[in-house]
């Protein structure tokens, strides 16, 4: 099998097990925590007065990579920009907003919400590592998403694609969407993430507390988990009981 034919292979199967990466990387994300946690000295910022600042920093990391995702999501007509797992779906090319500065935003967020906790760890290294096996695993999904996209849309994805970097932003290319910001269709489909992240932040900050028996975890996390809960109880029972979050036709 050529090459070209071996890596759209690749990344047809990545796409398909995408979810797994995250998983793997938060694994051994929370093992490397527990054992700066009980190394202090392996990280200097553990049992510091800025502990808490570099937690909020790494949170705020992640919430950058979703706040990306939802100006993606936001923005984007239906059935493009999607997170269906068995096919590629593309009913028009997104040449506008996000997608005019780089070409593939969602993978842009997605890897600034995977960095926070990432960094979280106190483990450089595997912060580097964490970096290249994304450019790995997302390269081949990448190349697999563009020969479809080059396929269906022949020249008007080249064109696209030949002003458009693949995964560094170039602002100076920022052409406004067409469509105005959708927030039902954000709500439907990232605030589930978003209560994800938090979730992973109040884990790691309780077996942080538990491990050196402090008196009580981070009550911000606490606080915005429980909300976040609700929210995604009461998200749901308005899917159910009404049509106020249906999809639009858009």
């Amino acid at each position: 099998m050529a090459l070209q034919e071996e890596f759209e292979k690749q990344g047809l199967w990545l796409f398909r097990y995408r979810g797994i990466l995250p998983v793997i990387i938060l694994m051994i994300g929370f093992l490397l925590f527990i054992q700066t946690e009980l190394n202090p000295d392996s990280f200097f910022l553990k049992n510091s007065p800025y502990e808490i600042y570099f937690e909020m920093f790494c949170l705020a990391i992640g919430l950058f990579g979703l706040f990306i995702r939802i100006c993606v999501i936001g923005f984007t007509p239906k059935n493009t920009s999607g997170r269906t797992v068995k096919n590629q779906v593309a009913d028009a090319l997104n040449t506008k907003g996000m997608y005019s500065l780089v070409r593939d935003p969602l993978y842009v967020g997605n890897y600034f919400m995977w960095l926070g906790p990432a960094i979280l760890s106190g483990n450089f290294w595997f912060v580097v590592a964490f970096t290249l096996s994304y450019w790995v695993y997302y390269e081949r999904i990448m190349y697999a998403e563009e020969q479809f996209l080059r396929n269906k849309f022949g020249s008007i994805y080249t064109d696209w694609s030949n002003k458009v970097p693949a995964f560094v932003p170039d602002f100076k290319n920022f052409i406004k969407a067409d469509l105005s910001l959708s927030w039902k269709k954000v709500v439907r489909k990232e605030i589930t993430g978003i209560f994800v992240l938090f979730a992973i932040f109040f884990v790691f900050d309780y077996v942080g507390v538990y491990l050196k028996n402090d008196e009580a975890p981070n009550p911000f996390l606490l606080y915005s988990m429980i909300f976040l809960l609700i929210a995604i109880v009461i998200i749901k029972i308005i899917k159910k009981k009404t049509d106020w979050l249906k999809q639009e036709n858009r």
